[in-house]
């Protein structure tokens, strides 16, 4: 399967790392320790160098409770950073906005994929990107970041997001966004207690049934705080093992801040997902 983000064409028949980059002085794992620009930028260049596919910058944290931050900010941060890899890598820059204005914007500096945690609801954000041809990310979140992990509650974690992001690849197919630009992100963490992303994670052939790749982002969060009582620096071995179980079962995307290990537990997995070890159809219990 192919992804079109722009003048790039990713294959996804093997698996692709996004680098995070994070411009915010708030984000829950690494804020602050890029918001010099040259760091940024070193930072950016040295994760290309490291294997990643696609570099991901953020101007807004979205951890639980974050604060927002205006547009106007959100443009100052981003854009320079864009403009600077733009002129110095070959891989596809995405933005991790959800706004209108932002997206115009990065897009104009050169950025080539949106991550939008809000999946284009935003007014005005699914016109900014039916008048590109930027490669688009939909992500499921209940609630917003403020508030997301107070009370989530769900009848059926799975279904309810499956048909939330049909909808919205519904809403971007009647907007003339071709779906060959298009995947899709369960929202591992966005509003989900521990349970409910156990279940997403066991059910990504559930996703796969979308038609699209899917996007999976589970770099240092709290889950793994939860089930290895591990700080945010030290749950590296947890999401390789979810980076790794994400691939075998047909996932194309994998966000993470810790590149160079993730590019070589991930070409393990794509052998072994070639070799035939893993398909979609099969319950992983049927091989222990």
């Amino acid at each position: 399967m192919f992804l079109q983000c722009g003048k790039h064409r990713l294959d996804l028949s093997r698996p692709v790392v996004m680098g995070i980059l994070n411009v915010t002085p708030d984000s829950f794992s690494d804020g602050g320790r890029f918001v010099n620009p040259a760091a940024a930028i070193a930072h950016g260049l040295a994760m290309v160098e490291a294997g990643a596919g696609i570099i991901d910058i953020g101007g807004e944290s979205t951890r639980p409770g974050a604060q927002a931050v205006s547009e106007e900010q959100e443009i100052r941060r981003v854009v320079p950073l864009v403009e600077a890899l733009a002129s110095t890598v070959d891989v596809p820059l995405s933005v991790d906005t959800s706004k209108a204005g932002v997206i115009r914007a990065a897009i104009k500096a050169g950025a080539t994929f949106i991550n939008d945690v809000r999946a284009l609801r935003e007014a005005g954000a699914l016109e900014a990107a039916a008048d590109s041809d930027a490669g688009l990310c939909l992500m499921h979140m209940q609630g917003e970041p403020r508030t997301m992990q107070m009370e989530p509650v769900y009848d059926d974690v799975v279904s309810e997001v499956r048909e939330f992001l049909q909808s919205r690849l519904d809403a971007c197919a009647a907007a003339g966004i071709a779906r060959d630009r298009l995947v899709v992100d369960p929202g591992i963490g966005f509003g989900k207690r521990i349970e409910h992303n156990m279940k997403l994670l066991a059910a990504l052939p559930e996703l796969l049934k979308l038609g699209r790749p899917l996007l999976i982002g589970v770099s240092r969060k709290s889950m793994f705080g939860t089930l290895l009582g591990r700080a945010v620096g030290e749950r590296l071995a947890g999401a390789l093992a979810v980076a790794v179980s994400s691939v075998l079962a047909g996932a194309g995307i994998v966000r993470t801040h810790d590149v160079a290990e993730t590019v070589d537990a991930l070409k393990v997995a794509a052998a072994l997902r070639m070799s035939g070890y893993w398909t979609a159809e099969v319950n992983p219990g049927e091989r222990l």
